[in-house]
């Protein structure tokens, strides 16, 4: 028998041969010969193989390499960053809260927006075809992720909605928030009582912006001015998404960079302001006792996991348009961290303007408490001994104040409560915590009244907050619509403007005049806990279900280089660990919270916290039930084989390769081409490098049993790892 026969070969072979090219095949769907790329006898036919192959080419990419930055970018820099951050930061001991954040950062964030880069990458799908080839049974992660980015995209949009009604209001002068509105009173005009009991930018939101009413029970009819401007905000984010990425990339240009240039002028002005370095300095000043209350972690950790938008889909949509050979470890640490130097930014403008703010109250405090004082000294309450000889009302200082009220208080002792008199304490104004609207639509509005040319900084700030909402809008728009047409292959245009067709007739819900209740409830439970379900079976798919050994190599022949053993580590143990302690203290969380909102009391003039009736709570249940339930459901439908397995179907770019490659071998080739025993002499469809070991230098052929050859590509595999299941 000649030396260089097949059987000779895989006589002397020290590797068992188990798969040949029709065996390789064996798991595609039935392909006429005729119409096959092999098909050499000149035979005119349509090539079903071919057809498959333009869908490849087909596939939209970035114009280059700033774009996918940029949108990376603005979809993970959003909302959150400007008015969740603060708040958190403000409420957990200021700067010791950096700290844990920038640790969890390190640990949990970036290796899981590595993770969903790189499968985004590798396999080119949106999140139903990406997880439908990891795993499977797990196929409905994919689902759940469309499921929850719909949820979001809902009330989300009515947010962009307030910030086109504030914005368009911005073009006045004075601003209309910046005094309270008169009412007649027979011929007498008065203040109007619910904004004199609060203030003229708390009633515009709730009075003038809402029109609230005092609970979730009372739906109070549709707000139109609200309606009208969250048909605008979806006709934006359809235009921006019309086209795919060739659209929504251009659009990534401006509404990525646009914020920055707003926080940085806005940074430049409150640093001008009196009474700005006070916020900053209570901001940067750590009170480290707090890094010692479990609360902090768990805050930051669910702070991280949502600021980068893990298990929504849209980090996963957007790397699957990119190139096989871009370095996404070095893009999920760019990304990552240019998300929290931007949130740091936008913490340093925020308490800045909030520094000055502070300051205006006190001050306002101190003349309201003055004012007291010299009537009970009119009435002889208090003595003109008590008065320190160097006060002067008239030019009437904090320091004096402080001075003056700690004397009352001292010699007063017994009588001190009966005088209704206020500290004036800086610190307690800054304490304040404020966040999500009450941030941006009260307190930032309000201290924006008092800067010179208030409309001008007004326009610039809620088309901050349009162009940042816009940007996420876009990201969790592509986490539906990406896998939806990867997996049903519609045309993108109609998909597009059906889903945003719905979404505003769903959202119509938010804008009555109780809808700001629908979005606290929608903002609190039909993402929270689903995505941490989400992105925990993710990792688990991947690291022990798929196998880390196995996904290290294939990141080793996509990049070309071996990511950080550091990756190895947090995959398989690490992050698993903490996203199930999250999850467990995230379940627990819910079930001693009481489910509740804060309502708005128009006779009152004030937020009193209120329990969600029953019907409410069915609706918040179903939610999270919703959410969830697509991932056990296609388990049982895929355990009982009720659908069609479709993950062993060979993705398109590799099908074009081999078979590209298995045309241009000699007959004699095809075992070295399945070996690939000489990879100088036997072209690959994928570059060669070297595989990855593993820490323990594990063989990379040491796959669980699972029969995958060197390809090494988790989409270029004839068989998918369902025996580790």
């Amino acid at each position: 028998m000649p030396k260089n026969s097949k059987v000779t070969q895989r006589e002397h072979c020290n590797q068992h041969v188990t798969e040949s090219v029709a065996d390789l095949l064996a798991h595609e769907e039935p392909i006429d010969h005729k119409a096959s790329a092999l098909n050499v006898s000149g035979e005119d036919s349509q090539p079903k193989l071919l057809e498959d192959s333009s869908e490849l080419e087909d596939r939209p990419a970035w114009n280059n390499k700033l774009q996918y930055i940029l949108a990376q970018i603005g979809y993970s820099v959003g909302l959150g960053n400007v008015w969740r951050f603060p708040y958190l930061c403000q409420k957990n001991g200021g700067g010791a809260y950096m700290v844990p954040y920038l640790i969890l950062l390190i640990i949990i964030g970036i290796p899981l927006f590595f993770l969903e880069l790189a499968v985004g990458q590798r396999i080119r799908r949106g999140s139903i075809g990406v997880w439908n080839y990891i795993c499977p049974r797990l196929g409905g992660i994919g689902y759940a992720s469309c499921v929850v980015c719909f949820f979001v995209g809902l009330y989300y949009n009515v947010i962009i909605g307030w910030s086109i009604f504030y914005f368009f209001q911005s073009f006045q002068y004075p601003l209309p928030w910046n005094e309270c509105p008169t009412v007649k009173n027979g011929s007498v005009n008065v203040v109007e009582a619910e904004c004199d009991k609060s203030s003229a930018t708390t009633f515009f939101w709730y009075r003038e912006a809402l029109d609230i009413s005092n609970s979730i029970s009372e739906s109070g009819g549709f707000n139109w001015k609200m309606t009208l401007c969250l048909l605008v905000a979806w006709i934006m984010v359809c235009m921006a998404m019309i086209k795919g990425i060739q659209s929504s990339g251009k659009v990534m240009y401006f509404s990525s960079l646009f914020p920055y240039v707003v926080l940085i002028c806005f940074l430049v002005r409150g640093l001008l302001l009196r009474g700005s370095v006070d916020g900053i300095l209570h901001m940067l000043t750590p009170k480290v006792e707090k890094m010692l209350d479990p609360q902090v972690w768990r805050e930051a950790a669910t702070q991280v996991f949502f600021a980068l938008g893990l298990g929504f889909g849209g980090v996963i949509a957007f790397s699957s348009y990119n190139k096989q050979d871009n370095n996404c470890q070095f893009d999920a640490v760019l990304v990552s961290f240019i998300n929290f130097f931007t949130s740091v930014l936008a913490t340093l403008v925020v308490f800045a303007v909030l520094g000055f703010k502070a300051n205006l109250m006190n001050e306002k405090c101190v003349v309201q408490n003055a004012e007291k004082i010299l009537g009970y000294l009119n009435t002889q309450e208090i003595s003109y001994n008590l008065i320190p000889p160097h006060v002067n009302f008239s030019h009437l200082t904090t320091e004096d104040y402080a001075e003056m009220y700690q004397v009352i208080k001292t010699v007063k002792e017994d009588s001190f409560q009966n005088l209704h008199l206020d500290a004036c304490v800086l610190e307690d104004e800054l304490d304040k915590a404020v966040q999500g609207t009450g941030l941006a639509f009260i307190a930032f509005t309000e201290a924006m009244t008092h800067f010179p040319a208030s409309p001008f900084w007004s326009v610039m700030f809620f088309f901050m907050l349009i162009n940042l909402g816009l940007g996420s809008m876009i990201g969790t728009m592509s986490g539906i619509i990406t896998p939806l047409i990867d997996t049903f292959k519609v045309r993108k245009e109609i998909l597009t403007v059906s889903c945003c067709i719905v979404a505003f007739l769903l959202g119509l819900i938010f804008v009555q005049r109780s809808g700001n209740y629908y979005v606290t409830m929608f903002d609190d439970y039909s993402a929270t806990l689903p995505l941490t379900i989400v992105v925990t079976l993710e990792n688990i798919a991947v690291a022990w279900v798929y196998g880390t050994k196995k996904f290290m190599q294939e990141l080793t022949e996509m990049l070309g280089f071996r990511p950080y053993a550091y990756y190895f580590y947090s995959w398989k143990y690490v992050s698993p660990i903490l996203m199930a302690i999250l999850l467990t203290v995230s379940v627990i969380q819910l079930g001693i919270s009481p489910p509740g909102y804060s309502a708005w009391i128009r006779e009152l003039a004030t937020e009193q916290f209120v329990l969600y009736p029953t019907w409410a709570l069915s609706i918040l249940i179903t939610l999270i039930i919703v959410a969830i339930l697509p991932v056990p459901v296609i388990f049982i439908l895929w355990q009982f084989q009720l659908i069609p397995d479709g993950s062993n179907k060979l993705s398109v770019s590799y099908k074009k390769g081999m078979m590209k490659d298995i045309s241009n071998l000699e007959d004699n080739d095809e075992t070295r081409f399945i070996l690939s025993k000489v990879p100088s002499e036997t072209p690959s469809p994928m570059p060669t490098h070297r595989s990855y070991l593993g820490p323990a230098n594990a063989s990379p052929l040491d796959l669980g049993g699972a029969s995958n050859g060197r390809y090494g590509s988790g989409y270029l595999l004839a068989t998918t790892p369902e025996s580790e299941l």
